[in-house]
């Protein structure tokens, strides 16, 4: 039977099903060096973000040429080499909609917490200061959203946001054209000049890494809040951190750093800057789907192998 290596975490009753099924399942995350070496026992590999699947691991697990799936629970792939992996035989496969509410709420959530000064005001309240008279927010409703990718994520905040009375502005390298005509397909610059809130939802590629910038956020409305909970390195940290300081722009939301996890300490500690640990995808709901997702996933493979 399939050996499978879970190394990054999975939902408990997804696992059981596996292992009910027959699999022999470990879970247990391993530093690189050590990987090299159980990467050439598995069959299957699941990952999440934590774990990197570079040529290097992925030559290790061709010494044996048992591997022959890497799953990851999730959407992006960036932590993995996947043209690599699939030239060699090894097929990639992840769970795109398994979190897609999941996020779009998160974004909802953070542009509520941006528009509120809500951790401003925390802030003040542990530090003991009532300070009432100071933090006068504003209204989502009536402003305009631009997304930059129109993904199932983006389209999922859309369809929420434009029901809380937003405006809705979106690009995508596509050029997918909305069904919807209150929903308005644009370029990267219009969406830049005009959107209150700005947020990404591209993977991170050559082509995206620092897409912003200072130049972008020197166009933006000084009111206007950006957020990122796609990929850390989309946006330049130091131009993203000299914009809020220099009052280019209101303020920012990020659930993904450059560098995690240990990201710009400027950053996390800024008053005007809300941030999570890239958990985005971390409701209960969300990774049962997940984990179902990949375990369908394994299932079919074994069946059709």
């Amino acid at each position: 039977m399939m050996k499978i290596l879970v190394t990054d975490g999975m939902d408990r009753n997804a696992i059981n099903n596996l292992v009910n099924e027959g699999f022999e399942v470990e879970e247990k995350f391993y530093e690189e060096e050590v990987l090299k070496e159980k990467i050439k026992e598995v069959d299957v590999i699941v990952v999440r973000s934590a774990t990197k699947l570079r040529k290097n691991i992925i030559d290790e697990a061709l010494e044996t040429g048992r591997l022959k799936l890497i799953i990851r629970g999730g959407v992006g792939l960036d932590n993995i080499d996947v043209d690599y992996a699939e030239t060699k035989g090894i097929m990639v496969r992840n769970t795109p909609g398994a979190s897609t509410n999941a996020v779009a709420e998160l974004v909802l959530c953070e542009m509520l917490v941006l528009a509120r000064n809500v951790k401003i005001a925390n802030i003040k309240l542990n530090n003991g200061k009532w300070d009432k008279k100071n933090l006068k927010g504003s209204e989502i409703h009536g402003k305009t959203l631009g997304l930059v990718g129109y993904g199932r994520i983006a389209r999922n905040i859309a369809e929420k946001a434009h029901r809380l009375g937003m405006k809705i502005l979106y690009t995508d390298v596509m050029e997918y054209q909305d069904a919807r005509e209150d929903f308005c397909y644009t370029d990267l610059d219009n969406i830049i000049e005009r959107a209150d809130y700005i947020t990404v939802h591209t993977p991170l590629t050559d082509q995206t890494k620092n897409m912003f910038g200072w130049q972008e956020f020197e166009k933006m409305k000084d009111t206007a809040f950006f957020l990122n909970c796609a990929r850390g390195g989309i946006v330049n940290e130091n131009d993203l951190l000299r914009a809020i300081n220099e009052g280019q722009i209101a303020g920012a939301a990020l659930d993904c750093f450059e560098n995690e996890p240990m990201p710009m300490t400027e950053l996390v500690t800024h008053p005007r800057v809300t941030v999570t640990p890239h958990i985005g995808a971390a409701t209960k709901e969300a990774q049962e789907r997940i984990g179902y997702e990949i375990a369908d996933i394994i299932v079919n493979y074994h069946k059709e192998a």
